[in-house]
């Protein structure tokens, strides 16, 4: 079979390799072949083939011969013993952390991430255990189910992490603040509008912005022409503030906003497009900040099978079809890879696997 490899150096030393294909006949018990037919990338993908994914101590840099990428949908080619909840034939996704079943993430189930530190996905084969793959949805076509495994949980979780299981935030007086319109953004936009949530989106492109308004976007923001969109946020929310705000740019966004979040709100940390480090001249000191609007702070590290599920619930009930941006061939991972990191997609980019 072929399949992808990394030595974490760079995307154009990206390799495409041939590999010894899985054995169907000596899977053990609770292992399942699949057959990977879509890949969707992640922007976590370009970190860790460039070398720069450290910010984890499970997470072991430099790895050689990594094949990258989590987000899949594939199909069920043969099931061990003891799998009872898949057949053969059926369609599936991998969640990300294998063995994050349900609950709290803990730290032992940082290394069954996949792509980094785990073996990853951008191959034609894979062998998982059964508990680390979820049933797509009947309605929704291969490249769709690719995009939800870290990007719609992550999104789902920005919202959810702190709901009871089966009882999803909702309401329109709860307002939810995305930053972006990258996978988890526009993710976040579509569950958020399922919930009956208040939606602002802020994006430097009027085009994209076009395009959020036209999928449900309450209100958007150009943060480029509106440079002090956290005061935008609050005119937009009666002084109120946003209940739950994606924070995905880091150094250039978060003092902004714990300016806009509503008292008691929630920010959910996913991203870091604008630097790891603070920007210069906007030294903050958290504590104060946070306990200002009393608010809560939470790393998004994903989520277990069992909010996936719940998630997918909510997806059928309301048809959620993923934003899918542009599908590459297997044999243009770096193209792929490049134009994801140039910043210029709406949605998900996907890799068909032949």
């Amino acid at each position: 079979m072929k399949q992808w490899v990394t030595n974490q150096d760079g995307f154009d030393n990206l390799k495409l390799v041939e590999a010894p294909k899985p054995d169907e006949n000596a899977l053990k018990e609770g292992e399942v072949l699949v057959k990977v037919d879509r890949v969707s990338l992640n922007f976590r993908d370009t970190e860790v083939i460039m070398g720069l994914y450290g910010h984890h101590d499970s997470m072991s840099q430099g790895a050689s011969g990594l094949v990258p990428c989590s987000d899949i949908c594939g199909s069920v080619i043969k099931v061990g013993s003891g799998v009872t909840t898949l057949k053969e034939g059926q369609r599936v996704m991998a969640t990300f952390n294998q063995t994050h079943v349900k609950g709290q993430v803990l730290e032992k189930d940082m290394i069954s991430g996949l792509g980094l530190p785990a073996p990853g996905c951008l191959t034609e084969y894979r062998v998982f255990q059964h508990y680390g793959l979820v049933k797509v949805p009947d309605y929704m076509t291969d490249e769709e189910a690719s995009c939800l495994p870290i990007a719609a949980v992550t999104a789902w979780m920005a919202i959810n992490s702190f709901q009871p299981i089966g009882q999803p935030m909702a309401g329109k007086d709860k307002v939810v603040l995305l930053q972006g319109t990258g996978g988890v953004s526009t993710s976040g936009l579509q569950i958020a509008k399922a919930l009956g949530l208040t939606t602002i989106v802020t994006s430097s492109s009027d085009a994209k912005l076009e395009r959020a308004r036209k999928m449900g976007a309450d209100h958007t923001v150009n943060y480029k022409t509106t440079p002090e969109w956290q005061k935008a946020v609050l005119e937009l929310t009666g002084g109120k503030g946003a209940d739950v705000i994606f924070e995905t740019g880091g150094a250039e966004t978060l003092a902004k906003s714990f300016d806009c979040v509503a008292f008691g709100g929630l920010i959910s940390c996913i991203g870091y497009l604008s630097g790891k480090e603070d920007a210069p001249g906007n030294r903050m000191n958290t504590n104060l900040l946070a306990l200002k609007r009393n608010v809560t702070l939470k790393g998004m590290l994903n989520g277990p099978a069992d909010r996936f599920e719940e998630m997918l619930g909510v997806y059928a009930k309301a048809q959620i079809h993923p934003v899918v941006d542009k599908v590459f061939e297997f044999d243009q991972a770096k193209e792929a890879l490049h134009y994801l990191f140039g910043g210029k997609h709406f949605g998900k980019v996907v890799i068909k696997v032949p």
